[in-house]
């Protein structure tokens, strides 16, 4: 079918802005697993040497913005499958609502843990 305005477009907004956020969160994601592995090759045994590494301001807000990217990266990707493999409107938008609150959950719990350190 030639492309016209007959061409049914779904989601076309999303394209390039998604693939950049993959793109970013996974950078900062990698940047992030990376600081964390040298700080942890550097740290003392147990857990007083883990705890250690996030008991720092700096460390609790790189962590969690690393979270977050997390969360961006997997909504991304996860909205995609429901976009893709979902057809019927109601159960796509249930389950886009499940994840976003899941994911919030998630970052809200990590918050939680790393300040709690």
């Amino acid at each position: 079918m030639p492309a016209g305005s007959k061409r049914l477009v779904v989601g076309a907004h999303y394209g390039l802005f998604d693939w950049l956020l993959q793109r970013i969160t996974a950078v900062v994601i990698l940047a992030y697993a990376l600081l964390l592995g040298g700080l942890w090759l550097a740290a003392a045994p147990g857990y007083d040497g883990w705890a250690g590494l996030f008991a720092p301001l700096s460390m609790k807000v790189a962590s969690v913005l690393a979270f977050a990217a997390l969360a961006f990266h997997a909504w991304v990707g996860v909205r995609d499958i429901w976009m893709d493999y979902v057809k019927p409107t109601g159960l796509r938008l249930a389950l886009h609502l499940a994840t976003i609150l899941m994911l919030a959950a998630c970052l809200v719990w990590a918050a939680q843990i790393l300040w709690k350190v």
